[in-house]
């Protein structure tokens, strides 16, 4: 999470939604960077409202604007899926070796995922308690162009983002039973997707 408190601005970190290349690219510019632990740095909208946000009235008397970005569901979930591929967790039950990404998916899909495909999800990090969008700027993660011209406005720089926190390249290729059963136990996180900026 970053804090550019006199732009009025903070930033949640949505995870896989590139913003570790954005912390690298803006930290220096912003006020207060929350990197640790990751509960703080990954704040929802829930957690930010009820107790950063009251904190930063407190601090400044000021109401900050908030900004994140999402991804779209089955690109995203391809991100944790590579990300939890990697040679360090082998054998650990957060790793998706020897599983296929449609068993991926259709595990994230039920209530209760087993412990490789508890990634948790973008509606519960971007909605509010009562299922409205919770940021007042939402913007694709395959839209990168306008996020960063919203930044570059709204900080008065120019913004390049470095390569960091990149999953392993692993081909993937989701069927098409795994999608519909997706799209249909989870609508809310394509919902959330399609509010956003694009």
């Amino acid at each position: 999470m970053l804090v550019f408190w006199k732009e009025k601005l903070v930033l949640l970190a949505v995870p896989k939604t590139g913003t570790t290349a954005l912390e690298g690219a803006l930290a220096p510019r912003a006020s207060l960077v929350l990197r640790d632990p990751p509960i703080l740095k990954h704040s929802p909208v829930y957690r930010y409202r009820r107790f950063l946000a009251p904190f930063f009235e407190q601090a400044g008397g000021q109401v900050m604007e908030t900004v994140a970005v999402v991804r779209e569901p089955v690109d995203w979930l391809g991100s944790w899926y590579r990300y939890r591929h990697r040679d360090d967790l082998v054998g650990h039950p957060n790793s998706t070796r020897g599983i296929s990404f449609d068993d991926f998916v259709s595990e994230f899909a039920k209530g209760k995922p087993a412990p490789f495909a508890a990634v948790g999800t973008q509606a519960k990090f971007l909605l509010d308690p009562e299922g409205r969008i919770g940021v007042d700027h939402l913007f694709r993660y395959e839209a990168q162009d306008r996020l960063l011209a919203f930044l570059s406005e709204r900080l008065n720089m120019a913004i390049t983002l470095p390569r960091l926190n990149v999953s392993p390249a692993v081909a993937l290729a989701l069927g098409p039973e795994a999608e519909a059963r997706l799209r249909r136990k989870c609508p809310a996180e394509f919902e959330v997707w399609e509010a956003g900026q694009g």
